[in-house]
């Protein structure tokens, strides 16, 4: 038989949901003739207090570490740079086993640390105004790729104590479905991550059969909508899966989706900042009694786009509390640290040559 046909092709643990890892840890110690309670030792060294290696679990005997090296993978994310913000804020650059790179970053508020993860290498969307879509597509991560980017922040020396996940990182997380939905049970599985579900919010532009299969799901995850322009011919301009998924049919399943709905709002000066905006907006934005977050044009995302001005800004805040629909502006963070997301990657690693989107291609829901 060939030599490299008949090499062992080790489990990665990660990839699986802590019920799945567990079981495939209580076979492996069955057939070690080892007692139950070895599978319960690992499962908590996967996430709960993880190990960079099988050889750090220091509560088995070094046969049996030895062995779980031989029999399983406990891959790790590369720091391939890591920034700090004076105000703060975080910014990862991880290098992937086939050297493609993504970013998290780490942004901190009072007593929350929130960290805003990467669901796919680059994004196939091409948003008008986003580093990400500049660089083209190359893949989807894995499930352990993408909670991989909370366990590393964990093994950090100090680690950072992570309260709070948003998928607002690099690529579409509901074109990368078959991956988030069990990065989910991993985030918020108390013998995970151990996360609270309403400390998870899944950030979509509106990916329709995605939003389905997340509010199928029984955890109050939070659900965020980039919707960008209140009229499908702006929305059209800036963001191309609009010809795929309307803005109707965007904002219908926000109706039904059983969970409060947050709009996020990239403020574009002279693009999508006028009075005409921002009523049209309240107008989708009670429709489907959503939140709307108003979020100041990171500068090194910008793509040839000028930030609205604070002032503005807060005029279109007032339009829509006058319309009735609750608002909020995020704060800029982490702008001296190229804190927009794909910028780092691009500075580092360059652009490729844009893919198109598959859309429905990639999501892959039962």
């Amino acid at each position: 038989m060939n030599e490299a046909l008949a090499k062992h092709t080790k489990t990665n643990l990660l990839d699986l949901t802590p019920a799945a890892a567990h079981a495939q840890l209580a076979r492996f110690f069955e057939r070690s003739d080892e007692p139950a309670y070895r599978a319960n030792q690992v499962l908590r060294r996967l996430w709960q207090a993880p190990v960079a290696t099988f050889g750090d679990i220091s509560e088995l005997p070094k046969r049996l570490r030895e062995s779980l090296a031989d029999e399983f993978a406990l891959p790790r994310l590369e720091i391939a740079a890591r920034q700090k913000s004076t105000d703060g804020t975080e910014k990862f650059l991880f290098r992937l086993r086939d050297n493609e790179a993504i970013e998290t970053v780490a942004i901190p508020e009072g007593d929350r640390i929130t960290l805003c993860i990467s669901s796919q290498a680059g994004c196939a969307l091409q948003c008008a105004f986003c580093a990400t879509g500049a660089m083209g597509f190359t893949r989807n991560l894995t499930a352990g790729e993408i909670a991989g980017q909370v366990r590393e922040m964990r093994l950090l020396d100090p680690p950072i104590p992570v309260t709070n996940i948003v998928f607002m990182g690099m690529g579409e997380p509901l074109m990368n479905w078959n991956a988030v939905d069990p990065t989910l049970t991993i985030l918020n599985d108390p013998n995970g991550l151990g996360i609270g579900a309403r400390h998870i919010t899944v950030s979509t532009v509106g990916i329709l059969p995605g939003i389905v299969a997340l509010g199928e799901r029984p955890e109050q995850f939070r659900l965020a909508i980039s919707i960008h322009a209140p009229n499908d011919s702006l929305r059209q301009e800036l963001m191309p899966i609009n010809t795929k998924y309307p803005l109707a049919e965007v904002i219908d399943a926000a109706k039904v989706f059983d969970r409060r709905v947050t709009f996020e709002y990239v403020m574009l000066g002279g693009v999508n900042d006028a009075e005409e905006h921002a009523i049209q907006l309240a107008k989708l934005a009670r429709d489907c009694r959503a939140f709307v977050n108003l979020i100041p044009l990171h500068p090194g995302g910008a793509r040839g786009f000028t930030p609205t001005s604070p002032k503005r800004i807060r005029a279109f805040a007032r339009e829509l509390r006058a319309h009735g629909v609750e608002v909020a502006v995020r704060k800029s963070r982490g702008v001296d640290i190229a804190a927009a997301c794909g910028q780092l990657r691009v500075e580092r690693l360059g652009r490729r040559p844009p893919r198109r989107p598959k859309h429905d291609g990639d999501i892959q829901v039962a």
